[in-house]
């Protein structure tokens, strides 16, 4: 057995280059679970200026200089920020509180909606289990008020912990922007002369992790805004909430879709009631999802590395729950990451003891 397992060892993980890889891969991630909220900030601002580098390189080929083109991306990352934080976010708070507070009516009428059941289907829903489903319901929404309450009694910290992204994520993207290439020459300073392997692996993930946050930014945006016009359109409750609900569940493939679905599907009906207005109102989101799905992906991620849909959610679960929102942000390029390590990983000497 000892002898099994140390040619296995002796297969893999001879080769300096693939230790040291997976040496630096696990300190990393070790660092990032031991001090990711103390560095929240920063890894914001590393993403945002991996969003920033495509308009970097589109202002130089224009003629500016490398400061000039920092200048100006940056500029712009600042007007769109006073828009998210001046207009965009305001709005979603009012909208917020209005669905919180209209909440208990949206589950009542559901629950009269669900009483309906034992009548129309005797054979699968009983009485018994339709009111063990409301008291399910009102226990969820006694839950969702205390958390509501909760949040709104630390409102005071919360307001401080965005005052402070709002000064020091900007700042730390003006020099990530500015610095990049001292920033990249000091980290490989660091690193061993010969670095074949992890030369092909930063090479390979560079280009991943650029195209996919910046692609996924853009879906954000156009499946989000797509869904604010046509919910405005057919004057539909908390347009934007929903929309930004809905721009937000791309982050999650598969399970993002049908999430959101619910809450969509239950503002439309309680509005509307079982009406023309809310088949279409299912209609629109379900041609919103299937062109993203069919259309958008395809188009924004044509260079990504392709996953298996299994790997795909075992990846957001796993990423998701070690790291929350950004375990799931970063859920594909990670899984990609690995799978690039993989391919790239030595095979060993063929000589070596079996």
């Amino acid at each position: 057995m000892l002898k099994v397992v140390r040619g296995w060892i002796d297969r893999y993980f001879s080769d300096e280059e693939a230790l040291l890889l997976l040496f630096i891969i696990g300190g990393l991630l070790l660092l990032i679970m031991a001090l990711g909220s103390v560095l929240a900030p920063f890894l914001t601002a590393m993403v945002v200026a991996y969003l920033l580098q495509g308009a970097m390189n589109f202002f130089k080929g224009l003629g500016l200089g490398h400061l000039s083109a920092t200048v100006v991306v940056f500029l712009l990352f600042l007007s769109i920020l006073l828009t998210l934080l001046l207009i965009i976010l305001p709005a979603t708070w009012k909208q917020t509180t209005q669905f919180f507070y209209e909440l208990p009516r949206m589950a009542t009428k559901g629950q009269e909606l669900m009483m309906l059941l034992p009548e129309k289907y005797p054979d699968l829903v009983t009485v018994e289990q339709v009111k063990l489903w409301t008291q399910q319901i009102r226990d969820e929404i006694a839950s969702i008020g205390q958390l509501a309450l909760t949040f709104s009694v630390s409102g005071i910290t919360g307001v401080m912990g965005l005052l402070i992204y709002c000064v020091l994520v900007p700042i730390l993207v003006f020099f990530l922007l500015k610095d990049s290439t001292k920033i990249v020459q000091w980290c490989t300073a660091f690193l061993p002369t010969k670095r074949n392997l992890l030369n092909n692996v930063w090479a390979e993930m560079d280009v991943q992790i650029a195209n996919y946050i910046r692609g996924k930014a853009v879906e954000i945006i156009i499946v989000g805004g797509v869904s604010y016009v046509a919910f405005v359109i057919m004057g539909i409750n908390y347009a934007a909430l929903l929309a930004i609900g809905v721009g937000l569940s791309v982050l999650i493939p598969y399970i993002g879709a049908a999430v959101i679905t619910v809450p969509i599907a239950l503002v439309g009906y309680v509005q509307w009631g079982w009406t023309n207005d809310f088949i279409y109102l299912l209609t629109v989101y379900a041609i919103i999802q299937g062109l993203d799905g069919n259309v958008l992906v395809p188009l924004l991620f044509s260079e990504v590395v392709n996953l298996h849909p299994v790997a795909i959610i075992v990846a957001v679960l796993v990423f998701g729950g070690l790291w929350g929102f950004w375990g799931v942000f970063f859920a594909i390029p990670l899984a990609t990451l690995f799978k690039a390590v993989i391919r790239a990983w030595p095979a060993g000497t063929t000589n070596a003891p079996v």
